[in-house]
């Protein structure tokens, strides 16, 4: 028998008025062979629990139910159920709430209107009808809304991405709407966030903390400092090793920051031979035809011997977002194309990887700065200081380098060994930064440095700058395959 339903849906309607249909249907039930989900509706799937069956095929069970009904209130933002298993639609007048196993439906009256998307058989509120119904404020209505917070995180998010232009756009829509709906009250609501986000109203209204700061002057990304607080977690809670600086005489601290120039500088695609790079370093070498290449590994030479970039971390956030756009400046300097020691204008990525939105940088550089001196561990706050530069991603070019000269700065001011990333390991390197950035799984970055600081302190720094070279080639550090060769360490 054709029981006339989608070929993919898992329910079968049998209404009474099918009086066949419906016979055959109960006769299943019984049987033990079909469920009745509710009266008129079945199903055969009885290998996994009703309510799961339900909430799979919540589409198709609306559709048939409520032919014409809204996705409205907070589940507009959803796309349908939350996640306690609640749908809001708006339809008729009179129609009652319903429950079945696994989803409730709470119904309100109304019903489609002019921008309201198109959803099968359904339609989904448009952007303005369901940010004024998420305002609304009346007994009753906390279950199908959300909090203000909310509101304004997502404000906040349209501001950063469409611009104010768009976003006072928005409010004008939404002015309409309230004037033709009788949503005067909610739309006072939302005219208030979106005037203390664009700093044209008091921001007493609001309530977020991401909110607040745009509204002050210094909006932060809070994507990224879920990510910084995963990470700030995870530092406190790690029993860092205590790695003291073994380059303590003039000649060591050379040897080291000429190598750790030189590799911070490989790995970013600044390749020269070692003997270019001493050229370059102690005989004021040239090359005419790579100009810019020569000044980023003097420059950061220069940043890895020279206070206050060697040795002086910064101790307030203000302090913190001068030294980079410092450090910055020094080793990207003859990169003018670049705008060396200023804040990027522009969206930059790497790969898949998107970094803060340029509207961002500073706030979010200063909610990072809280966490790094939140930390009790020195090695902790370098650790965490690297990360967010890293992240953040605040000029348009040099930023692994300037990131790496804060990290080993921190580490130099508490006593600790510097850590070179010699190019072997570029990739082992990489790889876990990518990690905690995409997967929040901050312990193998944690374990990355750690390894790196450790082999690095192994290193004579005091020999020759010849015996010093001679024992990193034992060590593979000039090596690129991975394939062939390994870090290994001094001894």
């Amino acid at each position: 028998m054709n029981l006339r339903n989608p070929p993919e849906s898992e329910l079968i309607f049998a209404p009474a008025a099918q009086r066949a249909l419906s016979s055959l249907m109960q006769r299943k039930v019984a049987a033990g062979t079909a469920a009745r989900i509710s009266p008129g509706v079945f199903t055969t799937q009885l290998t996994i629990p009703l309510e799961s069956v339900v909430r799979r095929n919540w589409k198709t069970l609306l559709e048939h139910e409520l032919p014409g009904a809204v996705l409205s209130y907070r589940s507009a933002i959803h796309g349908g159920p939350d996640k306690d298993n609640v749908v809001v639609v708006s339809y008729g007048k009179r129609a009652p709430s319903r429950s079945y196993p696994g989803l409730t439906v709470e119904v309100r009256p109304g019903g489609p209107l002019p921008g309201d998307a198109p959803y099968g058989k359904l339609f989904v509120a448009s952007e303005t009808r369901w940010l004024l119904e998420c305002l609304e404020a009346v007994k009753g209505s906390a279950s199908r809304t959300v909090p203000a917070e909310q509101i304004e995180l997502y404000l906040d998010k349209a501001l950063q991405l469409r611009g104010e232009s768009n976003l006072n756009a928005l409010r004008d829509k939404a002015r309409e709407f309230a004037q033709a709906h009788g949503r005067e009250r909610e739309f006072k609501r939302l005219d208030r966030i979106v005037g203390a986000l664009l700093a044209t109203r008091n921001a007493r209204s609001l309530t977020s903390r991401q909110a607040l700061a745009r509204a002050a002057g210094k909006p932060y990304d809070g994507e990224c400092l879920k990510l910084f607080d995963t990470l700030f977690a995870a530092l406190q809670q790690a029993a860092l090793p205590d790695i003291k600086e073994v380059a303590n005489s003039p000649a060591a601290k050379d040897n080291q920051a000429f190598f750790e120039a030189y590799f911070s500088n490989y790995i970013e695609g600044t390749a020269f031979t070692v003997e270019e790079a001493e050229d370059i370093v102690y005989r004021g070498a040239v090359l005419v035809n790579r100009l810019e290449d020569t000044h980023d590994i003097l420059g950061t030479y220069q940043a890895a011997t020279s206070s206050p970039w060697r040795d002086a971390f910064p101790k307030s956030g203000e302090d913190f977002l001068a030294w980079l756009k410092s450090v910055n400046g020094l080793v990207m300097s003859r990169r003018l194309d670049k705008k060396p020691g200023e804040w990027k204008d522009k969206t930059n990525q790497a790969g898949s990887t998107v970094f803060v939105h340029p509207d961002l940088v500073r706030g979010t550089l200063l909610e990072g700065f809280d966490r790094i001196t939140g930390l009790s561990s020195p090695a902790a706050r370098a650790f965490m200081a690297m990360f967010i530069v890293a992240e953040v991603h605040p000029f348009m070019d040099g930023n692994g380098r300037t990131a790496r000269l804060a990290l080993n700065c921190a580490l130099t001011e508490a006593g600790l060994s510097r850590i070179l990333v010699p190019t072997i390991f570029r990739e082992d390197y990489l790889l876990p930064l990518k990690a905690l950035s995409h997967q929040g799984t901050p312990d193998a970055y944690i374990s990355m440095l750690v390894r790196l600081q450790t082999w690095a302190s192994s290193l004579n720094y005091a020999q020759t700058r010849e015996d010093l070279r001679a024992q990193l080639t034992r060590c593979n550090t000039f090596q690129e395959n991975r394939n062939l060769y390994r870090l290994i360490n001094p001894y």
